[in-house]
């Protein structure tokens, strides 16, 4: 066999075998991912960190001048970092 016989040969199969490669991956059935069973947010009990730290993620800018967002973050890096949250002292009664 001469040299062109053989490379022909060999550009021949090559063409084959992409086009068998191609066909069966153009036929081959996408496998769908297994849908987590999750719990919807309703089935959830009610967390008031989480709902605080929603409220001020909606307020933007204005969360920083907010007392109640610093509050919360404060809450959110406490319990982050493991750390005791301050005993509150008592809150006077003044009769009302």
């Amino acid at each position: 066999m001469d040299g062109k016989l053989l490379a022909r040969l060999g550009a021949v199969v090559f063409v084959a075998v992409a086009i068998t490669a191609t066909a069966i991956e153009m036929t081959r059935k996408e496998e769908e991912p297994p849908v987590q069973a999750s719990r919807r947010s309703e089935d959830m009990p009610a967390n008031p960190l989480r709902e605080a730290q929603r409220r001020c993620q909606l307020l933007g800018d204005a969360a920083a001048r907010d007392t109640e967002c610093l509050r919360t973050w404060a809450e959110t890096r406490d319990r982050f970092l493991g750390v005791a949250p301050a005993p509150t002292s008592p809150q006077p009664d003044d009769g009302r």
